[in-house]
């Protein structure tokens, strides 16, 4: 009894918004997972949530991302709603030496000049100053990569993912946005399912060796 009542006391702390981006982050990455097209509605909703809770937590990397993914959701439903029912299936491929260098340059590129954007932007604008700018930023940089894998359908982009997400969750934490660091917990696990569903179907992929 006293585990509800704390339970319901944390909720009534919570802000309704920021539980919604929750349930409907959950739900579109649930849904993605099952492959079924709903998931493109809630991820739109999600998005449009998150870039408001980001641009409240001066968390402007963040917010832009989501402004991003937005608009790619939109094109995602509109793309899926045109497929056939049964189209071929995009084999799982492991990531090569060009591609880790390519983000690991990215990142150290593309993650610096963005944080030194989002702080000069703030200062200049007088938002409130961006919080963890270069750390948000690289967060950012190396999520988007990660969408550009997982759109090419590579392995180890999973992995990418894990390790955006635990870091994620310690900014949110930090933040004081529990719940979407509880979420962005749950989909550092559902991305540890998805790189052992995906290395599954790769092994599934390679030629049976003729003893």
């Amino acid at each position: 009894m006293h585990l509800y009542f704390a339970i319901a006391d944390w909720l009534h702390q919570q802000s309704w918004l920021e539980l919604t981006g929750v349930v409907t982050g959950l739900l579109c990455v649930y849904l993605a997972a099952i492959n079924n097209i709903w998931n493109w509605p809630f991820a739109i909703v999600n998005t449009a949530i998150y870039i408001f809770i980001f641009a409240k937590a001066a968390l402007y990397a963040d917010m832009c991302q989501n402004a991003y993914l937005f608009v790619i959701n939109i094109y995602g439903w509109y793309y899926w709603s045109r497929q056939p029912a049964h189209t071929h299936k995009v084999p799982v491929v492991r990531i090569n030496k060009k591609l880790v260098v390519t983000l690991l340059l990215v990142a150290a590129l593309v993650s610096p000049a963005l944080g030194f954007l989002l702080v000069k932007l703030s200062s200049v604008l007088h938002y409130q100053p961006a919080a963890f700018p270069y750390l948000d930023s690289f967060c950012t940089v190396v999520s988007l990569t990660a969408q550009v894998f997982m759109a090419r359908k590579i392995l180890e982009n999973w992995l990418i993912w894990i390790f955006v997400d635990v870091i994620y969750v310690g900014i949110y934490i930090s933040k004081d946005l529990q719940p979407t660091a509880f979420m962005f917990g749950v989909y550092a696990l559902l991305a540890l399912k998805g790189y052992i569903d995906w290395r599954e179907d790769y092994k599934r992929q390679l030629p049976e060796k003729v003893s």
